[in-house]
């Protein structure tokens, strides 16, 4: 089975303001990677409850994160073959996605889907258990980016299967 290309993003918070902090990708043959983004000084939008989550700060962000034309160029250099990438939270990140693209100056050379495009009914009604399962069996740290991507791609995968045996009874 081909695994679809996954891409999650962190931001700063959700809503007016907010902007991506950290983007990850889950490649095709399960690999994953992430950025961290260096916020430029208009961005200025913090929210602590975010940071919570993540467990990523500003400070760390100003000293180890990575100017967005840089990630943008990673990311088309990353996606441009693939020519597309899916989203669980398609709303959000293909609006911090824009903002990214925006302010480094390049356009994008592939396109945000919604992943819910590529589940038939069985998948969605396996997803969440799933998914639950998979972060105590693969011990994933929640809430960064290429742990989440590679963790939706793993989902997809799994319940995939599992739809695909369940239709085979």
């Amino acid at each position: 089975m081909t695994l679809p290309t996954l891409l999650d993003i962190e931001a700063s918070g959700f809503g007016r303001g907010s902007y991506p902090i950290e983007v990850g990708i889950a490649r095709a043959d399960g690999s994953s990677c992430a950025f961290l983004i260096q916020p430029l000084t208009e961005w200025v939008h913090w929210d602590p409850k975010a940071e919570l989550l993540h467990g990523i700060s500003r400070a760390r962000l100003a000293r180890e994160g990575h100017p967005v034309d840089e990630v943008a160029r990673w990311l088309n250099d990353e996606l441009a073959q693939v020519g597309v990438a899916y989203s669980d939270s398609w709303g959000y990140d293909n609006t911090w996605l824009s903002l990214l693209f925006h302010h480094a100056g390049v356009l994008p050379r592939f396109r945000l889907e919604a992943l819910r495009r590529l589940l038939d009914e069985r998948q969605q009604a396996l997803w969440k258990a799933t998914k639950e399962a998979l972060v105590v069996e693969l011990g994933i740290h929640r809430h960064r980016a290429g742990d989440d991507a590679r963790l939706l791609q793993q989902t997809y995968a799994r319940t995939r299967a599992l739809a695909q045996g369940s239709a085979a009874d």
